[in-house]
């Protein structure tokens, strides 16, 4: 009954196979008939990634920069694993205080300089006659990241945006507290800058050791306090 016929074994089997799938068979039985030399509708582009935050604002104020500080990811230093800490302070503080990029415990107070080293700036600042609250902080860098180091074209990109952000503080004076800031806005080492009076974006500037440091060193404390008074003489 039926007749002869051949048997085919697996490997024909799947060959077969493969050809109705090509040929756009997929079901043993279909209600509609189907198009299947109909070429196949293009596939969606793939959603574009989030843009970064590449294009600087205008900078025309103090309050658009703080607020491209407190959001921009194409800050030099910014990463992943950085920790962010802001400048405070009020506009046309009678001190700004600039000092080295921030340390792990300066995140507890969340500002620039904290912990003990705050409470000893606050004192030198008294010692002169000035309020912590007239005075602007700021750090070089707004970034923590353990083990990083800053290269020449990072030093050199935050010097030109503190010197942006001293123009748009206008303090009555500088204190640049150690090397870092040193090096970006003078060239100079901490080393040779201190005992002098240097002109930042026009404001009366001198340098000295960061608040951490005369902690650790307490003798280096008469060093500061002559950096200080030079600070409060009369301009020439």
């Amino acid at each position: 009954m039926g007749g002869d016929y051949e048997s085919i074994g697996t490997a024909e089997a799947r060959s077969a196979l493969a050809w109705w799938l090509e040929s756009g068979v997929d079901v043993a039985v279909q209600e509609e008939a189907r198009d299947w030399l109909k070429p196949p509708a293009p596939r969606a582009a793939p959603a574009a990634p989030p843009v970064a935050n590449v294009a600087q604002p205008s900078h025309d104020t103090l309050a658009e920069l703080r607020q491209w500080l407190a959001s921009s990811a194409q800050l030099p230093l910014a990463s992943t694993t950085a920790r962010r800490i802001l400048p405070h302070g009020p506009e046309n503080a009678s001190v700004m205080l600039l000092s080295d990029s921030p340390a792990l415990e300066d995140f507890a107070a969340s500002q620039p300089i904290g912990g003990e080293a705050w409470h000893l700036a606050t004192r030198m600042l008294a010692a002169i006659g000035m309020s912590a609250d007239d005075a602007y902080s700021a750090s070089l860098s707004c970034f923590h990241t353990p083990g990083a180091r800053m290269s020449d074209a990072d030093r050199q990109a935050c010097a030109d945006l503190a010197r942006r952000h001293i123009a748009l503080v206008q303090p009555k004076r500088l204190i640049l507290f150690g090397d870092g800031p040193c090096l970006g806005l003078l060239g100079k080492r901490l080393v040779e800058a201190r005992g002098h009076i240097h002109k930042v974006e026009g404001v009366r500037t001198i340098a000295t050791f960061h608040p951490r440091h005369l902690i650790k060193r307490p003798l280096d404390k008469s060093l500061a306090w002559r950096d200080l008074l030079l600070l409060m003489e009369d301009d020439a």
